[in-house]
């Protein structure tokens, strides 16, 4: 759909509706609005093209320009419609995607509960167990015992980690910032990665923006582990304004953001598809060789909370 074409095509439209009127007039505009739209335009490319037709038409019918303004402000609407319905559309998608991420959110929370709790209880079995086993064992065996405590030692503090980090209480009790500290000393001791948090424990955000904001950095910590080859990271909250900004800042091998960078697509899919919602952005800086930038942004108006 060139330029040119699809303006002629509008004013021959306009033209057509002040001539003949009717609801096929009118289905024309509906369809030119709707492969406008289909053509990745927006609003105010819609408002140019109108614009030009109708002082196209004036020009060309200066005896109808009183009729022609009267009768574009229903040509205008028709073509406006799709990018009505598409806003619509995406608003419902957005009030559904909250859903699902609040009901995702429960079930985490679930989980972690489950794996904490259940888990913990079975292990305290196990070291009553062993405890048992120990008075009919000889002295000798006593070694290889603790031996076998001391794994599930390892294996205790690795779900309780693993339990905090799928749902950490640390994150409703004493907030974002806290969390990120939490987090980011879990991927220090497992990756070597040198984590650093910048922010205030005691700005508190909105619940909803701060479970967001945790699950972005714990996926952009899951990609500079997996692709960046990083030695340290920067993870920055602050407010700014009316919004909070979070950035997650690495001195990995950076890419080209232009390009397709295999693996980590699905995850910055998902980064979108939780901002969407509150109505957030996100952009990424970065070069081969100089690291990598991914910044938030989500207006705190936007969560329903002061």
């Amino acid at each position: 759909m060139s330029g040119p074409n699809l303006q002629e095509e509008f004013t021959q439209a306009l033209e057509s509706h002040l001539a003949q009127g009717g609801e096929a007039a009118l289905l024309s505009a509906y369809e030119l609005g709707r492969r406008t739209l289909a053509a990745r335009r927006g609003v105010l490319d819609i408002a140019t093209l109108l614009h030009q037709a109708l002082f196209e038409v004036c020009l060309r019918r200066p005896d109808d320009s009183l009729d022609a303004v009267q009768k574009a402000g229903e040509f205008a609407l028709e073509c406006l419609s799709p990018f009505e319905m598409a806003h619509r559309a995406v608003r419902e998608a957005n009030t559904a995607l909250r859903g699902l991420n609040d009901l995702l959110e429960e079930q985490t929370r679930r989980i972690s509960h489950q794996l904490h709790d259940q888990a913990g209880q079975m292990l305290a079995s196990v070291y009553l167990a062993l405890d048992d086993i120990a008075h009919d064992l000889p002295p000798e065996m006593g070694e290889r015992l603790q031996a076998v405590k001391g794994l599930l030692d390892r294996i205790e503090d690795q779900l309780r980690r693993l339990s905090h980090e799928l749902r950490p209480t640390i994150l409703d009790d004493l907030g974002l910032v806290a969390a990120l500290e939490f987090l980011g000393g879990g991927v220090s001791a497992r990756n070597g990665l040198k984590v650093r948090v910048d922010g205030h424990r005691e700005d508190r955000l909105p619940g909803p923006v701060e479970t967001v904001l945790y699950r972005i950095v714990q996926e952009a910590l899951n990609n500079v582990s997996k692709h960046a080859r990083a030695s340290c990271v920067t993870i920055a909250v602050r407010r700014e304004g009316s919004s909070v900004c979070c950035s997650v800042r690495d001195n990995g091998v950076g890419f080209d953001p232009t390009a397709r960078v295999d693996g980590q697509g699905i995850g910055l899919i998902g980064i979108r598809e939780r901002l969407s919602p509150l109505g957030g952005a996100l952009a990424i800086e970065s070069a081969p060789g100089l690291g990598t930038e991914l910044r938030v942004t989500i207006p705190l108006g936007s969560s329903g909370h002061s």
